[in-house]
């Protein structure tokens, strides 16, 4: 066994044992975050505002500091980007994170010294815990090859800013970057094409044992690797041991990515956001993320069914309950208080606290009162493509088609780019129906009552979402399609790019 992965193990048992002290205690070990937090940022702007030296529970915080998203709380952040010092947290941040917002345009997240070991120990220790879970540490000495948006920084008042995934990419440590790909070079080009084919050129011949990327744009490389050889991946690259992916549900993307490869891989599923690192996938085969409650985020969850009431409560990992979906709310050392992040979790394990990510917030199909969520049209899915085992899913999206004839219902409309399409789509359309009107009481009260009708299913053609996502300016890096919509913004656009 190489250098590397040798030392790693006993890093990775350390790192466990050190897990385990909070994991034991994670209700007290939120309160001291919270306590924590309080204390270092009470005399900032934001905390003179609120008094929250006087804060006390999480009662207090709920009373005290109200639930915001970004435009909300834009005039802080505006503040914090005109280079004005402790206004969210104190001093001034170490970095600005730009993140383009379904509904809010370009954002600018602050990273504080405090905050970036989270962004970065987070990834570190998700490998990590594998090493220490599976005693697989081998791919620790090939090439790993990070998938992301460029690291060229800007100075924005005398603050570094950029994506995420570049400003995280500053932070490899130096025995990891020699085996990092591709080089810095190549990851500052812009174009995604472009940089597709220059990454290819890099790798082709390399032996790559850790690839790390959002599933689609991964898809996309494989697919340019495969064109390139005529070979499938495990016989690119005989090495490739571990897929690291965050940003997706992976479910959609899984049959035709490891059909591209050849051979099944093991993957780590990460939870990673501007916001912060907020879970990671700690055991093998286990579909849950381990939420990070000793990390500087002090977590608060919202039941998403009361989201939008004016005064919703405010549960803290205390009171969470199992399969129930819940808006996540943050409150950080990056100066993030109330913050709500628009992701909605499901916890699957409350010992420890394990989470499915299940959607957006804002990203659902409720235009007829049905309130479906991402997780439902993707559970949906994937159980339907195991009952027509010749199915390929490329990317899908659902959106409302509101019927203009006051004889005819509406209907949903699922726009699905397929690989391989069904051979008999009515019943592959009907499956669909079927599953989600099993998962959603509410969309089968309205087929029932004849409200909607039966969905339609589109077939768009080869390469429809990769089109449509650079003509928004949005093809590659940690960009994502939406899996819904309720209105028809994106489900038009596709149908009109073609």
């Amino acid at each position: 066994m190489a250098l590397k992965a040798a030392f790693s193990r006993p890093l990775a048992a350390l790192l466990h044992h050190r897990y385990q002290q909070w994991l034991r205690h994670p209700v007290a070990t939120q309160k001291r975050v919270l306590a924590g937090l309080i204390s270092q940022a009470h005399a900032t702007a934001f905390g003179r505002d609120h008094e929250l030296v006087s804060i006390s529970s999480s009662n207090d915080l709920a009373r005290q500091v109200p639930v915001r998203d970004y435009e909300a709380l834009s005039p802080y952040f505006q503040r914090v980007q005109e280079g004005e010092a402790d206004v969210l947290w104190p001093g001034r941040p170490l970095y600005l994170a730009k993140t383009s917002g379904t509904t809010s345009g370009t954002k600018y997240i602050p990273i504080t010294n405090a905050s970036i070991p989270n962004h970065i120990n987070g990834a570190r220790d998700a490998l990590l815990t594998y090493v220490h879970r599976t005693g697989k540490a081998q791919f620790l000495d090939g090439k790993l090859m990070f998938l992301s948006g460029s690291p060229e920084l800007s100075i924005v008042n005398g603050i570094r800013t950029g994506r995420l995934s570049g400003i995280a990419n500053h932070h490899v440590p130096a025995y990891l970057r020699r085996s990092q790909l591709p080089n810095y070079t190549t990851n500052c080009i812009e174009d995604w094409e472009q940089k597709l084919d220059r990454i290819v050129d890099e790798t082709v011949d390399q032996p790559m044992s850790l690839i790390s990327g959002i599933p689609p744009w991964v898809q996309m490389y494989f697919d340019r690797l495969v064109q390139r050889t005529g070979r499938p991946i495990k016989d690119i690259f005989p090495d490739f041991d571990l897929f690291v992916y965050g940003g997706v549900n992976f479910e959609p993307y899984r049959a035709k990515l490891f059909e591209t490869i050849g051979r099944p891989v093991d993957s780590i599923e990460l939870f990673p956001a501007s916001e912060g690192f907020l879970a990671f996938q700690d055991e093998p085969g286990n579909p849950g993320l381990l939420l990070l409650l000793d990390a500087g985020i002090f977590f608060e969850f919202i039941p998403a069914e009361r989201f939008f009431e004016p005064n919703p409560p405010r549960l803290t990992i205390a009171d969470v309950e199992l399969d129930k979906q819940y808006a996540l709310v943050l409150n950080s050392n990056a100066g993030l208080w109330g913050y709500s992040i628009g992701d909605t979790v499901r916890f699957v394990s409350l010992s420890p606290h394990r989470v499915v990510v299940t959607g957006r917030i804002k990203h659902f199909l409720s235009a007829f009162g049905e309130h479906v969520i991402g997780e439902e049209v993707e559970q949906t899915l994937r159980e339907v493509m195991a009952q027509f085992p010749e199915v390929e899913v490329v990317e899908f999206t659902v959106a409302p088609r509101v019927s203009t004839n006051p004889n005819e219902p509406s209907q949903h409309e699922w726009l699905i780019e397929f690989a391989r399409p069904p051979r008999d789509v009515a019943a592959f359309s009907a499956a669909l129906d079927a599953g989600l009107r099993r998962r959603n009481t509410y969309y089968d009260d309205l087929l029932g009552g004849n409200i909607l009708a039966p969905l339609r299913l589109t077939s768009l053609p080869q390469g429809a979402f990769q089109r449509y996502m650079k003509s928004l300016g949005k093809l590659g890096g940690q960009n994502k399609v939406p899996r819904l919509s309720n209105d028809r913004a994106l489900a038009d656009g596709l149908l009109g790019i073609g």
